[in-house]
């Protein structure tokens, strides 16, 4: 046995040491030596009856059996012990005076981990004690332990919450649950690399045990950081137990340091880290009686704070249960909803701001879900992205879109430009332009008919390959539209290397106009940009006349929005399609609904 393992287990570590022998004399006798040899915590059970109660009671570190016992033997309690799942991976060093085979394999068979031969030699026994105690905290520290941090893993920090959590619940006292996640962890490994990530990682640790820790006691906390209630419970997120709140403040006192503490820059490798930690704080009865529903209450209200983009802390509540259980069924429906024939598309005509003309429309997809009725995206979109169903989604929008366009040009309509959205994940991995060709090629659509859409942050993400998509999507021959222009960190040096037809200003900028002098400034100037590349303008969510004369004096090509109409169902759209005149415009009739 190494050196680190021996060191890693002295007599004065606080081991628990049981032994069960039906003779008193011998469990003195044992007691003696090792309380001799440092040992002092020993616990004697001298009827093998009451054995494995009590081992279940104390939970020794190692157990010492007697094996020939009367009424009840060893062997029994040896079974038992294995087949209880709290003691199955406690040592058991078997004691026995016989030198048969048979008795040693059986034992062996039924897991134990050590033999001594009666009568016991002192040496031999504290020996084997020692090594059985140093190959058990060596166990226990790779099963229980993260390696990264020194902290307790989620495992060891779940029993060590479910014990706080017995205790505190029978006298009404309230126990609180810091859940601390922070993306940076992430980001770190993926731009630096692991070790940088790693060391990352161990400098939170550190800073969290100096908050958590009082500083006379810190040098102990760092020998043994994993004996804190507090853990790395996964990748990205830490926790911490307050095992003594008497109000809702003091959690979030708490949290309040944690947040300062770590708001101050790491130094990995030469950069400066900074984190945006999300704290979501449950307590105990109130949110959760067990450490499962402590958790996942304390982790519920952290995702809550992650979703205001910035730093700060949560209580959970029963709104957020209520709302989380509601994601998680509409996450399931969504999965069916394919397949289901329960998606629809809508289109929003995009109208010339000269003529009063329809020029074509944008896709948008709507959910016909079997309780609710009509889902706008905002309510599943989302969704789609986090499970990775939003291509699968994307497709079914590109194949509907290409086979409605068919159908209207089998009608004799006249020519359209129909919009369809591709989704970063769709764009990034190169599934949508074969999946595209084979729709056009299926559905006979001239692709000139057919306009995508992608958003001005998907392109800056990898310059280079979004530059080969859009040229390869323009080699098909549909058309290119920049979609939310203005939100994202493009540069004009890339912009005109993008072969787009079209620039479609936010609505964001379009919402307080004419009142808004700097939203008047900018989107004149994306106006002019997009002229100047020889682009389309189009400005989305226009849903005030003045909103309208505003952008006709600017120069605006096309209008999407609730001033001329919202989304609509395809046989609603071709009755726009065929009514539509510049009268329409000149005296604007706003519809009924919410923005698309």
């Amino acid at each position: 046995m190494s050196r680190d393992l021996v060191a890693m287990t002295t007599p004065w570590d606080g081991a628990l040491v049981m032994m069960v022998d039906d003779e008193s004399m011998m469990t003195d006798v044992i007691q003696t030596h090792l309380e001799d040899a440092g040992y002092t915590r020993f616990v004697a059970c001298n009827d093998p009856r009451q054995a494995v109660q009590l081992i279940r009671q104390h939970q020794p570190d190692v157990l010492l059996l007697d094996l020939m016992m009367p009424g009840v033997s060893g062997f029994d309690v040896l079974q038992a012990v294995r087949a209880d799942e709290a003691l199955q991976y406690t040592p058991v060093i078997v004691l026995t005076a016989a030198s048969d085979p048979a008795t040693k394999l059986r034992a062996l068979e039924l897991g134990a981990t050590e033999f001594l031969s009666k009568p016991v030699d002192s040496s031999e026994l504290v020996l084997r004690v020692r090594n059985t105690l140093a190959f058990k905290r060596y166990q226990d520290r790779l099963a229980y332990v993260d390696m990264v941090t020194g902290l307790s893993n989620r495992e060891r920090f779940t029993r060590r919450l479910e014990e706080a959590l017995q205790h505190a619940l029978p006298q009404q006292a309230m126990l609180g649950l810091l859940h601390l996640g922070c993306e940076q962890f992430r980001q770190t490994r993926e731009t630096l690399g692991p070790r940088a990530a790693d060391s990352l990682l161990q400098q939170v640790a550190a800073r969290l045990i100096n908050v958590v820790v009082p500083p006379q006691d810190r040098d102990s906390a760092a020998l043994h950081p994993e004996s804190l209630g507090l853990a790395r419970v996964d990748s990205q997120d830490f926790a911490l137990i307050l095992p003594e709140v008497t109000q809702a403040e003091d959690a979030a006192t708490l949290a309040k340091l944690v947040i300062q503490e770590l708001t101050a820059p790491f130094q990995i490798d030469g950069h400066d880290i900074f984190l945006m930690p999300h704290i979501g704080i449950a307590l105990a009865p109130s949110d959760g009686q067990t450490a499962n529903g402590l958790l996942k209450s304390a982790d519920l209200a952290c995702s809550k704070v992650k979703g205001h983009g910035k730093s700060g802390y949560e209580f959970f509540s029963a709104e957020l249960t209520a709302r989380s259980i509601e994601r998680l069924t509409l996450t399931n429906q969504l999965r069916l909803a394919i397949h289901r024939d329960e998606l629809r598309l809508h289109y929003q005509p995009k109208v010339c701001m000269r003529t009063g003309r329809i020029l074509g429309a944008e896709a948008l997809i709507r959910w016909q879900h079997p309780d609710h009725g009509l889902l706008l995206p905002g309510r599943f979109v989302p969704l789609a992205e986090e499970t990775g169903l939003i291509v699968e989604m994307g497709d079914w929008v590109t194949q509907e879109a290409c086979r409605q366009m068919a159908l209207w040009k089998q009608q004799g309509l006249r020519d359209l430009k129909v919009s369809i959205n591709v989704a970063k994940p769709q764009f990034d991995n190169g599934h949508f332009l074969q999946y595209l060709q084979k729709v056009l090629a299926r559905t006979q659509l001239p692709p000139e008919w057919l306009v995508v859409e992608v958003t001005e942050s998907m392109l800056v993400s990898d310059v280079a390959w979004a530059l080969k998509q859009m040229n390869d999507l323009q080699g098909l021959g549909v058309h290119l539209s920049i979609d939310d222009f203005g939100t994202g960190y493009s540069s004009l040096s890339y912009l005109k290397r993008f072969p787009a037809d079209e620039l479609k200003i936010d609505r964001s900028f379009i919402i307080d106009l004419p009142g808004q002098t700097k939203d008047q400034a900018i989107v004149q100037t994306v106006v002019s940009l997009g002229h100047s590349l020889g682009m389309q303008v189009v400005a989305e969510g226009v849903e005030e006349e003045a909103q309208l004369r505003v952008l006709q004096r600017m120069g605006c090509d096309v209008l999407q929005g609730f001033l001329f109409s919202k989304a609509v169902p395809p046989q609603a759209f071709e009755a726009l399609l065929l009514g539509s005149s510049a009268q329409q415009l000149v005296n604007p009739r706003a519809t009924e609904g919410v923005p698309s």
